[in-house]
């Protein structure tokens, strides 16, 4: 495998979705793979809580993101419907963020010392493109929190480079063809809903254009999220030839939803993934 300005010829990728509390099934794939020391990835691609999922990953933290998105994310001080209609945050990233950096911190040291990169997905406002952005020690908290930035529900637009950012999902939720383009001719995929899954289209789009009037791009965006998204799962289905493809579903029996709280699915969820880890054919 050969690498030259972020592209890795003939390399094996992983790559993993968000989708929010979603995230507890690909937290149960990757704490799998630390049992079993699999890392046979030379980069990885990850969106939004896919990202973070990949980053306590990398840095061998068993366990850290079952514990945010059980307890955590689950807290009334993160996730608040009433605090979101009287003008604030629906989901509170500041707040997470805060109390995660200090308690439960991503090992950035660890993180470091490795050697695989991990790319994470972000949706420049201003143009509505996604961004793939490499992850360091110094970037790090402000690049995973820029790609779980959900638009609306979170109303702040971190800043990466200079550019505001939001949620990586709205412009690439499944970057499975940049993986193909970086040059990844096998390619692993943790996706968040079971098989045969398909992003409907925006049906109110005169609402998402007035909820983000001042961000136009960033609305035109979101209203093609669902062709994007079922771009990359017509990849998924039907891979180039010189393209192996290895995809781990949470099966029909996952309920988990973007905003789930209960603890038993969501603890469910995250042993639905550590079995589809083992049952899947790596």
């Amino acid at each position: 495998m050969a690498k030259k300005s972020g592209h890795y010829q003939g390399s094996s990728a992983l790559v993993v979705e968000g989708g929010a509390m979603r995230g507890i099934f690909a937290a149960g794939v990757l704490d799998s793979f630390i049992d079993k020391s699999y890392r046979p990835f030379d980069f990885c691609i990850g969106v939004s809580a896919g990202s973070t999922n990949l980053a306590a990953w990398l840095a061998n933290q068993r366990g850290r993101n079952y514990r945010v998105i059980t307890d955590y994310s689950c807290r009334p001080e993160f996730i608040d419907f009433r605090r979101f209609v009287q003008g604030g945050h629906w989901l509170d990233l500041d707040w997470l963020w805060d109390i995660t950096m200090r308690e439960i911190n991503i090992d950035t040291d660890a993180f470091d010392k490795q050697p695989i990169p991990l790319y994470v997905v972000t949706t420049n406002i201003e143009t509505g493109d996604a961004a793939y952005i490499e992850a360091n020690a110094d970037n790090m908290n402000d690049l995973l929190k820029a790609s779980c930035s959900v638009p609306v529900a979170y109303r702040n637009y971190p800043r990466i480079n200079g550019k505001q950012m939001t949620d990586g999902g709205v412009a690439d939720s499944i970057p499975v063809i940049k993986a193909y383009e970086m040059g990844a001719r096998k390619i692993t995929v943790i996706l968040s809903r079971p098989w045969g899954y398909r992003k409907s289209p925006v049906r109110n789009k005169w609402l998402v254009r007035k909820l983000l009037s001042d961000t136009p791009q960033l609305s035109e965006a979101m209203i093609n999220r669902a062709e994007s998204y079922n771009r990359a799962i017509d990849f998924i289905e039907n891979p180039p030839a010189d393209c192996e493809l290895v995809v781990i579903v949470p099966p029909e029996s996952f309920a988990v939803g973007r905003t789930t709280t209960n603890f038993e699915k969501l603890d469910a969820g995250y042993y639905l993934g550590v079995e589809a880890a083992s049952e899947a054919a790596l």
